[in-house]
C-alpha cells in the first residue's frame, strides 16, 4: 500500500527538542513552569494581545471564556452552527441553551445580520413582527461565538461593533486561525475573549493544548485560577471555587515555543497549498466545471489551515464531494467532508436555530456541509505528494 497523505499532519521544526530536553534537564516536568511562562509571552507578542494563559485544549479555553463573562445555567448563547463540536460543547457544560446560526456566504462564517436581528428581537420583543423569521429568546444572550473557519476570518469588526452595541460578550474561537487576521488585526484579539487551539492537527501543535487570550488582565489571571483547580493560596489545599484541570504542562509548553520559531513559515506553506489548488481546479474549472473555494473578505488574510472546496454535483457533470473523497481515499490520501452543523448532531436535536428563512433549518450550513470538501493542507506536504493527489484528481476529472 502506498505511503498515507494525511489531511493536515503535525509539523515539527528544529527548536522543539532543545526546549524539551531543557525541561527535563530543569526537572520541569509539571502543570507549570518558565516554558508556559515563555509560551504566554509569545502568543501574546505574536497576536498582540496583553495577557494569555495556556491550557489543555482550545475546548477548555472556550469552557472558560464562558464562565469569565458570565454565562451559567440556563443562559442562551449565539453560536455558528457551522463548526466542529469544541465550539459548542462548552455551552452543555455550563448548562446553557445554545442557539444555533446560519453562516453567511462570504466567509462561511457566522452571519453578522442574524446575531444582530436576534439581539435586536431579545432586547425589545415588540419589534418580532419585523423580523418574523427569528424567535423570541426569554431572555437576552450572554454571549456570542464567532468561529474562523478554517483559518479564514469572520466579519470580526462586524460583530464587535454589533456585540459592543447590546452589551453581550463576543468569543472569538480562533482554534483554525492563529497566524490569520482581519482588518490587520490578529485572528482570536477581536473578542472579549479569544481561544487557540494546539491541537495535533492544527497549524502549529503542542500534541494537545489550547491557550485562552484578552486584553483583560482580571479574565486571565481568573482563568488560571479557575483551571488549576481554584486552589486558594493557602499552606493546605483549600477551595472556594469549584475548579478545572486545565493547565498546559511545561513539556508541551517546551514544544510550542518551538512551533512558534516556525508559525510564519507554517502559515506560508499552507497558504502556498491552497493557491495550489486554485491553480489547479483553474484548469477543470476552464473545461466546463464550477469548483468552488472558502472565500475571504478583501484585504484580510486567511492562513488557509484547510484548504476547502465546494461543488454541486449538477454542475460538475455528476462528480460530488464523495466522488472526490473515496477516490483520493482509493489511494490511501486523507480529505474530509466539511464540518457536519451542530444543529444535525443528535445531541443537539431541538436546539434553537436561527436562519434568514422562517423555518427551522439553516440552508447556507446545510448546503456547504452536504458538497464541501477538505484536501490534504499539511505543511509539509511535497511536490510528490502533490504529484500523487492531482494524478488521482485528473482521472476523476477526465472520468466524467
Amino acid at each position: 500500500m502506498k505511503d498515507k497523505i494525511w489531511l493536515s499532519s503535525p509539523h515539527m521544526g528544529t527548536s522543539e527538542q532543545k526546549y524539551v530536553q531543557e525541561a527535563f534537564e530543569t526537572n520541569w516536568i509539571a502543570p507549570l513552569g518558565p516554558h508556559v511562562n515563555g509560551f504566554e509571552q509569545d502568543l501574546q507578542k505574536y497576536t498582540g494581545v496583553a495577557h494569555a494563559a495556556v491550557l489543555s485544549s482550545g475546548t477548555a479555553a472556550l469552557h472558560l471564556a464562558l464562565i469569565e463573562v458570565g454565562v451559567g445555567r440556563g443562559d442562551y448563547v449565539l453560536c455558528q452552527s457551522f463548526t466542529f463540536c469544541g465550539s459548542s460543547n462548552p455551552i452543555s457544560y455550563i448548562g446553557a441553551h445554545a442557539v444555533f446560526v446560519d453562516s453567511e456566504t462570504e466567509t462561511w462564517n457566522l452571519d453578522p445580520k442574524i446575531v444582530e436581528a436576534v439581539l435586536t428581537v431579545a432586547q425589545n420583543p415588540a419589534l418580532a413582527a419585523k423580523h418574523p423569521q427569528i424567535p423570541v429568546l426569554p431572555q437576552m444572550p450572554k454571549a456570542v461565538i464567532a468561529v474562523d473557519l478554517y483559518g479564514v476570518p469572520a466579519q470580526l469588526e462586524t460583530l464587535k461593533e454589533i456585540c459592543a452595541r447590546f452589551n453581550v460578550a463576543l468569543i472569538e474561537d480562533a482554534a483554525e486561525a492563529l497566524g490569520a487576521s482581519h482588518r490587520g488585526v490578529a485572528c482570536g484579539a477581536w473578542g472579549d475573549l479569544g481561544v487557540l487551539s494546539f491541537n495535533g492537527n492544527k497549524i502549529i501543535t503542542t500534541s494537545g493544548g489550547g491557550a485562552l487570550i484578552s486584553n483583560r488582565r482580571e479574565y486571565i489571571d481568573r482563568a488560571r485560577f479557575l483551571a488549576t483547580q481554584a486552589r486558594d493560596e493557602a499552606p493546605h489545599y483549600q477551595h472556594s471555587a469549584i475548579g478545572y484541570n486545565y493547565r498546559m504542562s511545561n513539556v508541551c509548553a517546551a514544544i510550542g515555543r518551538g512551533q512558534m520559531e516556525v508559525l510564519d513559515e507554517r502559515v506560508q506553506a499552507r497558504r502556498a497549498n491552497f493557491n495550489r489548488y486554485v491553480d489547479y481546479f483553474t484548469k477543470w474549472n476552464s473545461k466546463g466545471f464550477a469548483i468552488q473555494f472558502q472565500p475571504q473578505l478583501e484585504g484580510d488574510f486567511a492562513n488557509r489551515w484547510l484548504s476547502c472546496i465546494w461543488l454541486n454535483p449538477a454542475e460538475n457533470k455528476g462528480i460530488s464531494r464523495e466522488t472526490i473523497r473515496e477516490g483520493l481515499a482509493a489511494d490511501n490520501i486523507e480529505a474530509r467532508p466539511l464540518w457536519k452543523p451542530m444543529h444535525m448532531q443528535p445531541v443537539h436535536e431541538g436546539a434553537q436555530l436561527v436562519s434568514n428563512e422562517p423555518v427551522g433549518t439553516l440552508p447556507i450550513c446545510e448546503k456547504l456541509f452536504a458538497n464541501g470538501l477538505c484536501l490534504p493542507s499539511g505543511s509539509n506536504l511535497t511536490d510528490v505528494d502533490f504529484k500523487r493527489i492531482f494524478e488521482v484528481l485528473d482521472g476523476i476529472f477526465k472520468s466524467a
